[in-house]
């Protein structure tokens, strides 16, 4: 029997798996998936990332950009050049989730990967957890299984509400040298974003508002052609993303949800790597302490993800809400401002709350609204 079987071996389960095992702790991850673990995902990383684990991320970054370009239907466009030490890192997800898998498997963690999770059945003292093979016994369990998961609701626990996102990857030389673009004005209730790797673009969108857009594959495509990406080996994939959508308890009888389980996508930027890293860090911590006895450990979990992540993505939720509905002025009156990615840019590196600018940015984009 394991002190902890988790379910689901993207970057939430992965730190977690990595910061349970550091800890001492027995952890199995468990993933339906064969190994290379496939994901189709923008790949932006903060480098604020680096100091919550003890090794180097550097060979999986494919390219570390500084330049940000932003256009409003493919015209009036703005660079801007990040103010940082440390440039955005650009990832193939494929590789950064094994490289947490194979650190945590370092750390004493034994990994899975091609097993199903049937079912869960709780047993008085551990966690019953029937596969297509054998089944397997924790004393705690992590669902870590996504936004379309099953561990949320055999938990009787809230899912967070999904939205369909698009991505298309396309081989190019050119991204070697490009910067990130994001792109306004083509997708109603929401952008496309643009990440350069060394080797292709990794072009993603989706909606944040109002109901669902069913031509998001189309809209990449079209402005993939009208940018002039390569056409040859275009490969594009449809997904859900969890976008936070309000606190509500993340813990069960000795389970707790991390990742996109627990709708950790931040809905205003889509931006989901270093949230779902943050909730697996957290989560082993919380079930560590509960290992040692502290018998409010996972409460405590749901609590702290209230007060530290939820509070903000209510803000983050407001500012979605006005620069959406009215994309236009917003991207004349902040998106496009220099100062404004700079300041996103604190605060995908954790050094500024969404809470200290949100008041300040709302003033700014009715009175841009008020002076139309």
């Amino acid at each position: 029997m394991f002190d902890c079987v988790i379910i689901g071996a993207g970057p939430a389960g992965g730190a977690a798996a990595y910061h349970l095992a550091k800890r001492g702790r027995s952890v199995l991850v468990l993933d339906k998936q064969s190994q290379p673990r496939q994901s189709f995902c923008a790949g932006g990383v903060s480098p604020a990332i680096a100091p919550w684990f003890e090794f180097d991320f550097a060979p999986v970054i494919s390219r570390k950009v500084k330049t940000v370009r932003y256009t409003w239907k493919y015209e009036d466009p703005v660079l801007v050049e990040l103010e940082t030490a440390e440039p955005m890192w650009m990832v193939r997800r494929d590789a950064f989730d094994q490289l947490l898998l194979d650190e945590a498997a370092g750390q004493g963690a034994t990994v899975e990967m091609g097993v199903e999770v049937r079912a869960i059945a709780w047993e008085g003292d551990r966690w019953q957890i029937p596969t297509n093979g054998e089944p397997r016994f924790g004393r705690y369990l992590i669902g870590a299984d996504g936004a379309r998961g099953p561990v949320a609701p055999w938990l009787k626990l809230k899912t967070p509400k999904t939205r369909l996102a698009a991505t298309l990857e396309v081989p190019s030389a050119e991204a070697e040298s490009a910067p990130i673009n994001f792109a306004f004005g083509q997708v109603k209730n929401g952008f496309i974003w643009q990440f350069p790797k060394a080797d292709g673009f990794s072009v993603s969108t989706s909606t944040f508002l109002g109901g669902e857009n069913k031509k998001l594959p189309q809209l990449l495509q079209e402005y993939a052609d009208r940018v002039g990406l390569p056409q040859g080996n275009r490969q594009v994939q449809e997904s859900l993303m969890a976008l936070w959508d309000g606190d509500r308890p993340l813990h069960s009888q000795n389970a707790l949800l991390i990742g996109e389980a627990a709708g950790f996508v931040d809905p205003l930027t889509a931006e989901g790597i270093r949230p779902c890293l943050y909730s697996g860090m957290t989560a082993a911590e919380a079930i560590d302490h509960a290992l040692s006895g502290d018998i409010n450990a996972l409460e405590g979990y749901s609590q702290t993800v209230q007060d530290v992540w939820g509070a903000d993505m209510a803000w983050a939720a407001r500012l979605a809400a006005a620069l959406y509905r009215l994309p236009g002025i917003a991207y004349k009156v902040a998106i496009k401002q220099p100062i404004a990615t700079q300041i996103m840019l604190k605060i995908l590196c954790g050094e500024l709350r969404y809470s200290k600018v949100a008041n300040r940015a709302l003033r700014r984009l009715s009175g841009g609204i008020m002076g139309r």
